[in-house]
């Protein structure tokens, strides 16, 4: 067997070159046919008891060839690509030249492969300084939401509505539609714009007719922009009661003896998830110089197939919610092409982060030790219940994670060698 590998006019495209010996053609025949014979029926013969060449007689030897070549090639292509350093990112385009019982199998398979990554500037890039500090309000704020989670509903009888009660109303739309005894939290905008307004004001047992405009960005179009008329009846007025702030307060809600305690964690909690934040958003700004310095022919195949990975993960969270992906394009009017037309930008930058970050990590030898893949199985199976053991027999998993690691470590070579101003 012989193969040639060559470059094809096109970038980051090589052509191999197949000539397969006629024996180890013939002997492929031989399997696909041993898989077969129960299929045939020829004349004089049990169904699957014809010998080989009896079958050829009746339907012509060509009927194993394409059997024949998935059966041999599969095998021979990867071992050839590997022995070659081929690293194919696209399915082979494959040309058979001559394919024929007796003769050496000639084809050739032209494939996409990963492309030359000639790094721009990635030591000393510039970055802005991006810092997230805990305001007063940002721990207000917290401790608004623990008092509401705390807050205990009451009734109130002797004032109208004010913003931020909660009514019970009867309402009967235009169209004929109405609900009964319906709880609307005023100020929630969960109604059409100018609607929670109107309540305000009014007392128990009052009726009334709102008057509103639906927006013109409205879902159903038969109703955008149009004037519409509810009739609406008030039954109960309801208001939260919020606990006071205060060390009592703290205790129940904490393991904390005082407010100042509390807000002191609070603080703590805050400023981790804006520490995060800081440094995800330096390291996506760090990411982003980096690639705006280097450029890449980006082969066809790679962006294709990250866009296929967006898809494939948008079908997966849809189908948390019940929904498939033909549901959901119907509801925002879309097709799957319309999609895979909007990801396209967002899997160029993805799939040039990743070459970028590849070459650096090989420029800069940033190599996994034992110990670091180690630790980090041994950290997933604590945090998914699994054992090490299992994990480290993975090698899917393990080279997943070694690509990972390394991608890591190029993000904080990057980060920790820039110039942040």
């Amino acid at each position: 067997m012989s193969v040639k590998v060559e470059k094809t006019e096109n970038t980051n495209e090589v052509k191999l070159s197949f000539e397969i010996e006629a024996e180890k053609f013939d002997e492929a025949m031989k399997k696909v046919y041993l898989k077969t014979a129960k299929y045939f029926n020829v004349p004089g013969f049990r169904k699957g008891k014809a010998p080989m060449q009896m079958v050829e007689k009746q339907y012509g030897a060509s009927i194993f060839y394409e059997d024949t070549f998935n059966e041999l090639v599969p095998e021979i292509y990867d071992e050839a690509i590997k022995a070659n350093n081929v690293e194919a990112v696209s399915r082979p385009q494959i040309d058979i030249q001559q394919m024929e019982k007796g003769k050496n199998l000639i084809f050739t398979a032209i494939v996409q492969v990963i492309p030359e990554v000639k790094l721009g500037k990635y030591k000393g890039i510039e970055l802005n300084k991006i810092e997230y500090n805990v305001s007063d309000e940002d721990i207000e704020h917290e401790l608004g939401h623990m008092q509401e989670k705390n807050s205990r509903i009451v009734t109130v009888e002797d004032r109208p509505v004010e913003p931020k009660d909660i009514t019970v109303i009867d309402f009967e739309a235009f169209d004929g539609g109405k609900a009964e005894k319906h709880e609307l939290e005023i100020g929630s905008n969960t109604f059409i714009p100018g609607f929670e307004d109107q309540i305000i004001g009014m007392r128990i047992e009052e009726e009334k007719d709102i008057n509103v405009k639906f927006p013109e960005e409205y879902f159903s179009k038969d109703l955008a922009g149009k004037d519409a008329t509810f009739k609406v009846k008030l039954h109960e007025i309801k208001k939260k009661e919020l606990p006071e702030l205060d060390d009592e307060f703290a205790k129940d809600v904490s393991e904390f003896d005082t407010l100042e305690e509390l807000k002191n964690s609070i603080k703590e909690k805050i400023q981790t998830e804006n520490d995060s934040r800081a440094k995800y958003e330096t390291e996506e700004s760090a990411i982003k110089a980096v690639c705006e310095n280097t450029a890449i022919d980006i082969p066809s195949a790679m962006i294709d197939n990250e866009i296929e990975n967006m898809i494939q993960d948008v079908k997966t969270r849809l189908s948390y919610q019940g929904l498939s992906i033909e549901q959901y394009l119907k509801m925002i009017n879309k097709t799957e092409a319309d999609m895979r037309n909007e990801f396209k930008e967002q899997a160029e930058r993805s799939v040039k982060s990743r070459l970028v970050l590849d070459a650096i990590a090989k420029a800069e030898k940033l190599e996994n030790s034992e110990e670091e893949i180690a630790e980090k199985i041994k950290e997933m199976a604590e945090n998914y219940g699994k054992k090490e053991e299992e994990l480290l027999k993975n090698e899917q998993l393990k080279n997943y994670l070694e690509e990972n690691m390394k991608t890591e470590k190029a993000i904080k070579f990057i980060v920790e060698n820039a110039k942040i101003k």
